[in-house]
């Protein structure tokens, strides 16, 4: 998964928000040119993924915005995992009761083995516990933490507002949009819903949604006000630099799943040329590319793990260059975050 490319302890990652795109109601009345600090998951590196002590965590670390993944219950609830098999970050796999679930689902187009959240009342997920799901990272607060709903995090972000006399936002990722729509658990309405029963659904509330996938964002363009976000994967980068677009990160899984040769034809890439700006922001307010588009790498052969064995590359011109002099892949304000 792309996340494994994204080391260190700190789960809090920094999101350039540029110029006008960050008003005074998201920016808490600070200067707009300042980055907006997401809480990745929480504090992914301290606590288990997507519990509301995680999320409270990073709050505390000075996020601005926390990051729910948001997948759907098998009763249409709106539930914080990172993907809709849940056997890697929580204990159900311990769980005898639940055994018989186990089983084997094609999500875009790739065959997953595991038990997922479709599967299971939200009564029953709150009978799971929470578990770190990277083995260097701590694990002494396994089986700790309840899975939080939607609407236990947007509490929380309201109740951490007041405590902290600033505003706290959620950054919620709509998680497998074509999937979900394929199994009868569309989760796009059901976000909106929750917003404006908490009166988040209008363009100024403390609000980013964010998906890898296309159609579901031209959808909620209609559906709220609030402020979209698409974001833009890659497999890996090459040892020369270049991005490699292997399935199943080669593009929106809507795109492929819709069978249109034009989409087909298509990578990921093609949404930060200027063809694909003008299209994204034709039906949503920014971008969150993979870091790679932004600073890419070349094989060096520098000691140290990983990366820490690349050179970095200069900075490509996926970057924001606000003003009124702005070009058309500059005129409106992109954020640069951690991909899935």
């Amino acid at each position: 998964m792309r996340l494994a490319k994204f080391g260190g302890a700190l789960a809090v990652a920094a999101a350039a928000l540029c110029s006008t795109f960050a008003p005074t109601a998201l920016a808490d009345k600070q200067s707009a040119a300042r980055p907006l600090v997401i809480g990745h998951r929480g504090a992914h590196g301290y606590l288990p993924a997507h519990t509301l002590e995680g999320y409270a965590l990073a709050i505390e670390l000075g996020a601005d915005f926390i990051e729910p993944d948001l997948v759907s219950t098998k009763d249409g609830h709106l539930i914080a995992r990172h993907e809709p098999n849940i056997v890697n970050t929580t204990d159900v796999a311990s769980r005898p009761e639940f055994a018989s679930r186990r089983r084997t689902a094609v999500i875009d187009g790739a065959p997953d083995e595991g038990f997922f959240a479709s599967d299971f009342t939200l009564a029953e997920i709150k009978r799971l516990r929470a578990v770190q799901d990277f083995a260097d990272r701590l694990q002494q607060f396994n089986g700790n933490f309840e899975v939080p709903t939607l609407e236990e995090i947007i509490a929380l972000a309201k109740r951490k507002s007041e405590e902290k006399g600033r505003q706290i936002g959620i950054y919620p990722e709509v998680k497998h949009s074509t999937y979900h729509k394929s199994i009868g658990l569309p989760i796009e309405q059901r976000l909106v819903n929750v917003l404006a029963a908490a009166g988040w659904n209008r363009r100024d509330a403390p609000v980013i949604i964010q998906s890898f996938e296309q159609s579901n964002l031209r959808e909620l363009r209609h559906m709220t006000p609030v402020r979209l976000i698409q974001l833009i994967d890659a497999n890996d980068v090459n040892r020369d630099g270049t991005l490699d677009y292997t399935a199943p990160f080669d593009r929106p899984y809507d795109w492929t799943a819709s069978g249109d040769p034009r989409l087909l034809a298509r990578t990921f890439g093609y949404l930060v040329t200027d063809a694909g700006l003008r299209e994204v922001k034709s039906y949503a307010d920014g971008i969150g590319p993979w870091k790679r588009y932004i600073v890419s790498s070349v094989d060096a052969g520098l000691p140290g793990p990983g990366e820490a064995s690349r050179k970095l590359l200069p900075p490509t011109d996926v970057m924001c260059t606000p003003g009124p002099s702005a070009t058309s892949r500059s005129a409106w304000y992109p954020i640069t975050r951690e991909t899935r």
